[in-house]
């Protein structure tokens, strides 16, 4: 049973331009990080991801919700672990500061996850594996479908998933070759010109097929050139994607995304204000057959259901450290997987937890698998860090969800 609780405020400066964008320009990569000890010894490992400032603030609220999980039984807490996190989630008064987002929802997927990782710890296997074992019914015993039910029952999920598990085999070999990364460092928005050159021929030769620039300059003129450079460093058959982190409003989106979509960008993510899925539709229409990427800062599966329901985006970017933990993100999926949307997590952990889940989503579900997103400015943080070969991440082989920080 959980015996103890350890609640770590953990923060790393980056510096040199590592991880700014349009809206965030001096980033300080941070986790709110929960321990839950159990009486054998393993130690359950989860946390939310914040840029610094407020950062006490969600371990403080994951305190809250986490001691009150002293005393259980990993097993018994997931067997039905849905119910619980329904509790947490319509706590009455943390939902008056969300509800289901914000600092108190980060705390809820710092505490969602560290329950995943004890659980597979308890079973002896990676999370990938734990996952793919469990059946529909276990799986759907783990998840919260408030609010879905208009287009996502427990019952259609379960069917979804057993429907999807008949053809599982067939997707089992990608444990052997190695899931898809993209790079997402080569271009981040301080790093001037002739870094981000030298950052995509270093992509180019260390296999990655696709990779990432951050756009959102106050000049749009800076921002084409710059994303023109790209295609002319990696020529026309390399995956160039572009992420505006939220900078334009709609009027400044459907200019500066025409112009932008004569250098055939993969996507073109975050474009303007999360919350604003009509403006999503609006784009969307205008710049076909050119896509969007949603879902960085979306922060609950109710808001990733609108943005399905009207059909504005191609690629979504759940976070299990942005949203609440591993049970929302499967939410998330499901509903991705029953519109045939592909997921392209957003990595708050650096990797660490989602190389696990799209294994999960890929073998389990069917998703597609088209790649995972790489940063590699934490590695050293992590025991078991990700690794990677000629750009396709390595299966993990370590016990629970790799998210284990060193001191």
């Amino acid at each position: 049973m959980i015996k103890s609780i350890e609640i770590r405020d953990a923060r790393f400066p980056l510096g040199n331009g590592a991880g700014s964008d349009a809206i965030h320009r001096d980033p300080i990569y941070s986790y709110a990080v929960v321990n839950l000890k159990d009486d054998n010894g393993l130690t359950g490992t989860g946390f939310a991801f914040t840029l610094g400032e407020g950062n006490d603030l969600v371990c403080k609220a994951a305190g809250f919700y986490a001691s009150q999980l002293r005393g259980m039984d990993i097993e018994e807490l997931m067997a039905s672990f849905g119910t619980t996190y329904r509790s947490f989630a319509n706590e009455q008064q943390f939902r008056w500061l969300g509800p289901h987002k914000g600092i108190v929802h980060l705390a809820l997927a710092a505490v969602t996850n560290a329950c995943w990782d004890l659980w597979a710890k308890k079973r002896g296997v990676p999370l990938w594996k734990l996952m793919i074992d469990l059946s529909a019914e276990e799986l759907a015993n783990t998840i919260d479908f408030s609010y879905l039910e208009d287009e996502l029952t427990r019952q259609q999920a379960i069917d979804l998933i057993n429907e999807n598990k008949l053809t599982q085999s067939s997707r089992t070999s990608i444990l052997n070759v190695g899931y898809p990364g993209y790079d997402t460092s080569i271009g981040w928005f301080n790093y001037p010109d002739e870094q981000v050159k030298q950052n995509v021929k270093r992509a180019l030769e260390t296999g990655f097929t696709a990779m990432k620039l951050k756009v959102g300059s106050k000049d749009p003129q800076h921002d084409i050139r710059r994303a023109n450079m790209v295609r002319e460093v990696v020529g026309d058959d390399i995956k160039i994607m572009l992420d505006a982190n939220q900078q334009w409003n709609l009027p400044q989106a459907l200019a500066i995304c025409a112009e932008l979509s004569k250098m055939n960008p993969y996507w073109i993510e975050e474009p303007t204000h999360p919350d604003d899925v009509l403006a999503h539709q609006t784009l969307a229409q205008k710049i076909a057959p050119v896509k969007l990427a949603l879902g960085e800062h979306v922060p609950n599966a109710i808001v990733f259901k609108n943005y399905l329901q009207v059909k504005c985006t191609g690629f979504m970017q759940v976070d299990a450290v942005r949203v609440g933990g591993v049970s929302e993100f499967l939410a998330v999926s499901l509903l991705c997987r029953k519109f045939n949307i592909p997921v392209v997590p957003h990595v708050g952990d650096m990797g660490q937890l989602h190389q696990h889940l799209v294994l999960f989503n890929h073998i389990a579900l069917g998703h597609e698998a088209l790649f995972l997103e790489h940063i590699p400015h934490l590695k050293a943080r992590f025991i078991h860090p990700v690794r990677l070969e000629n750009g396709l991440y390595i299966t993990p082989q370590n016990t629970g969800s790799s998210c284990d920080l060193k001191l």
